[in-house]
């Protein structure tokens, strides 16, 4: 599904990205053959990617896959508009491997999201600034979500558009989604700081870990890391890879914004998934360190 940036009005613009989908996630495994322990453990690492493989050649929008190293199968996560026909053709392009999948159903449709966290505005729409960070010769950038800064010029810290923060220099969605910003208004204050924590390294977090993701339209709020190096299907919008995928919620205008860790390690920016701040969701993130390295930035 096209994912939706938030306009200036209020309401929401359909881009080309990712973004948070409306829904609540919903924990029901959709009839897929329980497995002995014995059987789980005869998967190998060649099967499970032949499975995952078999998900992507499928091409389903709506759906994201992840290994789940604890079960030792390719877990499938399908949002609302995934028919049962559908996961019929996702098992049949599988075959064999077919035993090797999980299927699991959140309501809702994924979608993109547009200080870390801060509201940031491009021409016609509204994200959130990720990571404020810097090159090896000081210039200062800031990082987000490559769904925001596609097709975007100049930035702007306000809505009415009369503060310019500065200049897309780089973007890189689909596949990836993640974008950097050059500064170049020298007035504004470029804070470290994600709300009151302070960022000082980046890591790529484990399955388990508690996270904390701040955006502009929902504020702070805390999940799980539930899978890593997961592949999202937005259809039309394509496909992204490597993801963090989480149980944090978030809505469109959060997308770009920071996910972190209370004790500072930056760990990724916001993307795209299904749900709200209401009733929970599912929420994907693009790692921060594949991003820093893409441009030879760092956190500060």
């Amino acid at each position: 599904m096209r994912i939706k940036r938030t306009t200036p009005n209020g309401v929401t613009r359909r881009t080309r990205l990712l973004a948070v989908a409306t829904g609540l996630v919903a924990a029901a495994a959709i009839a897929v053959p329980s497995a002995s322990a014995d059987e789980v453990a005869t998967f190998s690492a060649g099967e499970l990617t032949a499975a995952g493989d078999a998900v992507l050649d499928a091409d389903i929008a709506g759906t994201a896959w992840a290994v789940d190293s604890k079960t030792n199968r390719v877990v499938v996560t399908v949002d609302s508009t995934v028919s049962q026909a559908e996961i019929n053709k996702i098992k049949k392009e599988a075959g064999d491997k077919a035993g090797a999948l999980t299927i699991k159903r959140t309501s809702g449709k994924f979608q993109k999201y547009i200080s870390g966290g801060d509201a940031i505005y491009a021409s016609s729409w509204r994200c959130s600034l990720g990571f404020n960070v810097k090159d090896s010769a000081g210039n200062d950038y800031f990082l987000t979500a490559g769904h925001c800064t596609d097709g975007a010029g100049s930035w702007y810290s306000n809505s009415g558009r009369t503060t310019v923060l500065g200049t897309t220099s780089g973007s890189s969605f689909p596949g990836d989604d993640y974008g950097i910003v050059r500064y170049t208004n020298s007035s504004v204050t470029k804070s470290g700081t994600v709300g009151s924590v302070d960022i000082t390294s980046a890591a790529t977090p484990s399955v388990g870990t508690t996270v904390t993701r701040r955006g502009s339209t929902t504020g702070t709020h805390s999940g799980r890391v539930t899978a890593l190096n997961a592949t999202v299907n937005y259809g039309a919008d394509g496909i992204v890879r490597g993801m963090i995928q989480t149980t944090v919620c978030a809505e469109p205008g959060d997308s770009g914004g920071p996910l972190y860790s209370t004790s500072g390690i930056a760990y990724g920016l916001t993307s795209g998934g299904s749900g709200n701040c209401s009733s929970g969701g599912t929420t994907f993130f693009q790692p921060v360190v594949e991003a820093l390295n893409a441009y030879g930035v760092r956190v500060f």
